[in-house]
């Protein structure tokens, strides 16, 4: 059991707080969804009322290295002030040779934020490539080491980044050694529900998985099948096992190189994996367009751009019988009316069976964002704030951000 920040001492230490602040903008440089901020928020209290001085740090899009004024945390640091009812600077100079004014000045029970740390290339240089070439590792440990020599506290608040080899994830705990190492009550939600989720599950144990590729979810089908009791499949990637079962799929979309694999998926799961048994299909994607519901083969020129009615009703007579769901991944295009109503109508099933006692726990953003839209938040027992990682954790990847922070 990892030991979590509640367990060290902060007071007027400096602590450095990885957080995942990757939150959407939009042109006017305006954040639309403030949810992972939000989900910050108590391990930042705690650090705040217990006087630490506190150091936050993540990365926000793909600037590619370099510095790019639609990726500036700015907006969250000032959003940040607004929820702290403080002022919370963003440092944009703390690689400089001295520590930052602004940090060496930090008072008790204060907290400011660093710059965009995937401004600087050294932050996403992998492990493997500083093996092959000196100058990366070399590179990798001095941006390392700057943040690692800012704190006397590193805390992990990040479990969307989790599962990236990250130099703020893993470089600087490392460098960190001999100094508490702990972990947030956001990451230890998140491995607390998935964990129990996986290990101790209350039965019947479903997943639901969807989404556009059945390669992104090829290694989850697989450690998931001894573990559940149903594998609902939906989502693009259910055409793949379509054209596996040598039925015609149209245009939908499909991935023809993976049909070995969804054959070999589809003989070992058995009865445990169940596969959509009707489409909503269109020429294209667009809101309003006319629609046929199509059982079985799809006609050439359509497209299946959703689970259809049939599969909607047997579905949710597994959903709502459950204990324990896994939810990962959109049923149809639910971003464009028509084909969001799959989508809409798992959410309610798995919040029905949430208000019957069922655990449930939604990860990625597709499906999380689906289930704010439907306005169901508040009936499910634990939404993912990774997507990714929480794949590779249903996938049971080892996440080295997180082995490699203190024990209990």
């Amino acid at each position: 059991m990892k030991k979590t920040v509640a367990q060290v001492d902060v007071e007027a230490k400096f602590v450095l707080m990885r957080a995942d602040f990757n939150v959407p903008l939009n042109k006017q440089l305006q954040i639309t969804d403030d949810s992972r901020i939000v989900m910050a928020m108590p391990t930042i209290k705690n650090i705040l009322d217990r006087d630490g001085r506190l150091i936050l740090c993540s990365h926000l899009g793909r600037p590619d290295g370099k510095p790019t004024p639609e990726y500036s945390l700015k907006p969250v640091a000032d959003h940040l002030s607004k929820l702290l009812g403080q002022t919370v600077p963003l440092v944009t100079d703390y690689l400089s040779d001295t520590k930052p004014a602004a940090v060496t000045s930090l008072k008790k029970g204060h907290a400011v934020l660093l710059e965009n740390l995937r401004y600087y290339p050294a932050e996403e240089i992998k492990g493997k490539d500083c093996k092959k070439d000196e100058a990366k590792k070399i590179l990798k440990n001095q941006f390392a080491r700057k943040l690692a020599d800012l704190a006397d506290v590193y805390v992990n608040d990040a479990f969307g980044t989790c599962h990236r080899d990250n130099a703020s994830m893993v470089t600087v705990p490392l460098l960190m050694s001999g100094k508490p190492r702990v972990i947030g009550f956001l990451v230890e939600k998140e491995l607390r529900f998935l964990g129990d989720a996986l290990n101790n599950p209350k039965r019947p144990f479903v997943c639901i998985l969807g989404g556009a590729k059945v390669s992104d979810k090829i290694g989850v089908i697989e450690a998931l099948i001894p573990k559940c009791d149903t594998i609902l499949i939906g989502g693009a990637m259910m055409y793949t096992f379509m054209l596996a079962k040598g039925e015609s799929i149209g245009a939908s979309l499909s991935e023809p190189d993976k049909i070995e694999e969804a054959k070999r998926i589809i003989q070992k799961a058995g009865n445990k994996l169940r596969l959509p048994m009707d489409s909503v299909c269109a020429k294209e994607i667009k809101e309003g367009v006319t629609t046929q519901a199509c059982s079985g083969a799809i006609p050439a020129g359509l497209k299946g751009l959703d689970i259809g009615s049939r599969t909607v009703g047997a579905y949710g007579d597994v959903i709502t019988t459950a204990k324990t769901i896994v939810w990962n991944g959109p049923m149809g295009v639910f971003e464009t009316p028509p084909f969001d109503k799959g989508t809409k109508a798992v959410a309610e099933f798995v919040a029905k069976a949430t208000d019957a006692g069922a655990i449930s726990v939604v990860g990625g953003g597709d499906s999380a964002a689906a289930i704010k839209l439907s306005g169901l938040e508040n009936r499910i027992t634990h939404i993912s704030t990774g997507g990714g990682a929480s794949l590779e954790y249903l996938e049971g990847r080892p996440f080295e951000a997180v082995d490699i922070l203190d024990n209990v």
